[in-house]
């Protein structure tokens, strides 16, 4: 997995009594979201500033956990389900995540950075950061409001989440190779402890306050294939990309996750436009970069891109996002006008 690096929590979140009280993804995401906040010159804005979080599920008992995967591992498919629904239904607390609850990273965020604007929790792995971007976007764009702070954050070391993408056969076994290098038969999704969040403001709002932007967002798609049969990832994606004014050299920053079916879907997706549309330039896999953050992974993308586009790399980013189960998204972003 791609590691946290040393962090000075104390530059975001003053107050010890309130790093505490936080599991480490809230930390992470409370830290991210004050930098993002700083870096735009909004602090005297937090309480007009939607806020807009895409989070995991509450961590889970791995004790509880462990000991029944233990048991079904010896026994026959039938006794298995059976014995999964009576552990289940008498191992699981109703107090279980109360300390995980998905919406505490909005939360904290309120508390630490003063952001009392409207406030949303969006969950479902990949497709919660992009919808929670989408939606963002769509508000600020209809008029209800000027400025939002949108994002999420994802811890890798969690051992719940390495014993589902275990399970099913998703990460990567072996040595760190690039992304591209993973088709080997060995697995490919090499998870990363990220947060990224963003600070989104209508043009007219940023002019009023005399700031000016990174890059411009111009469009934010998401869908959802079933991925079975004709409904594939790469043909949502080409509906998604449908329209898209696309410029000669435009970068891609691929969301791609090292998962066989997703990554190779993108692949598809990515060869098509090569086809069928301008000149493509550059694509880098942030994965690569900084590991596959689940929720964190779509807006470190847009980051990424608009990073990319204010200086001057590519005329435009184009931002992929193909979640690891299910949720495929793409979002446009270009240089200041």
């Amino acid at each position: 997995m791609h590691p946290l690096p040393a962090l000075d929590l104390d530059r975001q979140i003053p107050k010890k009594g309130d790093q505490r009280q936080m599991e480490p993804w809230q930390r992470l995401g409370t830290y991210a979201a004050g930098l993002a906040i700083d870096h735009a010159g909004a602090r005297d804005l937090v309480r007009d500033m939607h806020l807009i979080v895409a989070a995991g599920g509450g961590e889970r008992d791995v004790a509880l956990d462990e000991a029944v995967c233990a048991e079904l591992a010896k026994l026959p498919p039938a006794d298995a389900a059976r014995l999964l629904n009576e552990r289940l239904a008498s191992g699981l607390r109703p107090t279980l995540f109360l300390a995980q609850l998905s919406n505490l990273l909005a939360g904290n965020i309120s508390i630490v950075h003063g952001v009392t604007g409207s406030s949303r929790t969006f969950m479902g792995e990949e497709s919660a950061a992009a919808d929670a971007v989408r939606i963002a976007a769509a508000r600020l764009a209809e008029g209800r409001g000027g400025i939002a702070l949108v994002g999420g954050a994802y811890v890798a070391g969690r051992w719940d989440m390495l014993l589902l993408y275990g399970a099913s056969g998703e990460l990567r076994r072996g040595d760190w190779v690039p992304l591209a290098a993973r088709q080997d038969g060995a697995g490919g999704l090499v998870t990363g402890t990220a947060a990224a969040f963003l600070v989104l403001e209508t043009e007219s709002h940023a002019k009023a306050r005399g700031a000016r932007g990174i890059a411009r967002l111009t469009t934010v798609r998401s869908g959802a294939a079933r991925r079975r049969g004709s409904d594939t990832a790469e043909a949502t994606a080409a509906r998604l990309a449908a329209g898209l004014p696309l410029a000669p050299g435009y970068a891609v920053l691929s969301g791609a996750t090292g998962a066989a079916v997703p990554t190779a879907a993108e692949a598809i997706f990515l060869a098509g436009l090569r086809d069928t549309g301008p000149a493509q330039g550059k694509v880098v896999q942030s994965a690569d970069l900084i590991g596959h953050p689940v929720e964190a992974a779509f807006p470190a993308g847009i980051a990424l891109g608009a990073l990319a586009v204010a200086a001057g790399e590519a005329p435009q980013a184009l931002v992929t996002g193909f979640g690891v189960w299910r949720g495929e998204a793409l979002a446009l972003v270009e240089p200041m006008a």
